[in-house]
């Protein structure tokens, strides 16, 4: 497992208020996108495929995320992320070159 990164998403982030009003919690399609740019950035690419991201707690704003990957010989890289030492997120992507 090799650490990529931390990011948080602020609390005036623009997706905040409507999910959900009062108890803002960061939607899963946001750390889904931060959790890429990560990966992307340490194994250069084209995301072809999400056969498996679990969402396993939710994540509030201004929490800090930290973001670990491994890549496989299959051209997959596993994913995890965690605030706290607690996994949010883990799951898998494929990769392509081009």
């Amino acid at each position: 497992m090799q650490p990529l990164g931390e990011f948080r998403i602020a609390a005036d982030h623009p997706a905040l208020p409507g999910h959900f009003p009062g108890h803002p919690l960061v939607p899963g399609v946001v750390l889904l996108d931060e959790v890429l740019t990560l990966v992307l950035a340490v194994y250069p690419g084209r995301v072809v495929e999400l056969p498996q991201i679990k969402f396993l707690h939710p994540v509030l704003p201004e929490q800090i995320v930290t973001v670990s990957a491994k890549a496989k010989a299959d051209g997959r890289v596993d994913v995890w992320a965690c605030v706290d030492g607690q996994d949010v997120l883990r799951g898998s992507l494929s990769l392509t070159d081009s």
